[in-house]
């Protein structure tokens, strides 16, 4: 029997809003929100969304604007417009890079480092949020599943100087 125009659009708008890119965009802003709720509870309430774009690429070491910009996979500008908010809260410092003085190293400060603590605790709580509502066990399958797909995709979302290649978990 054929569709109906109004039950083919239906069917397409559920297509374009129920799929896998919508359902991870959804569970990834969710786990987000209740991160920055989190840190904003723990004394954090100037860190914005925008500045994961940083602490999740610059690591505990010095890293330069422009490394730092690519692993973000945003320009220069635009990562260098988050620096000087970040610099200016006293999350980041900008130094000379010892072997080209026309760059700038990017590390974090102490008070960065007390963040990047508290940031993990709070995903910790958030995780065990999420737990009590899907349960551990798929929770933490549906991670490693994650994990093994971005792995055979070779996505490469992590710094080669962070992978370990004697470990497969986190």
């Amino acid at each position: 029997m054929p569709k109906s125009v109004a039950e083919t659009n239906q069917a397409i708008a559920y297509r374009l809003s129920n799929n896998l890119p919508r359902l991870l965009r959804e569970f990834s802003k969710d786990f987000e929100r209740r991160i920055w709720e989190g840190l904003a509870d723990r004394g954090y309430p100037d860190i914005r969304p925008s500045h994961s774009a940083v602490f999740a690429n610059l690591g505990m070491g010095a890293v330069r604007v422009t490394e730092l910009a690519e692993r973000a996979q945003v320009t220069q500008q635009a990562m260098g417009k988050m620096l000087k908010e970040l610099e200016r809260t006293g999350y980041v410092a900008r130094d000379i890079d010892g072997g080209d003085k026309r760059a700038k190293e990017i590390r974090l400060t102490e008070r960065g480092v007390a963040l990047a603590v508290d940031s993990m605790a709070v995903v910790d709580e958030v995780y065990a949020q999420y737990a009590l509502k899907i349960g551990r066990k798929d929770l933490d399958a549906l991670e490693a599943s994650l994990r093994d797909a971005v792995k055979k995709l070779e996505l490469g979302y992590l710094p080669e100087s962070w992978v370990d290649p004697e470990r497969t978990e986190p």
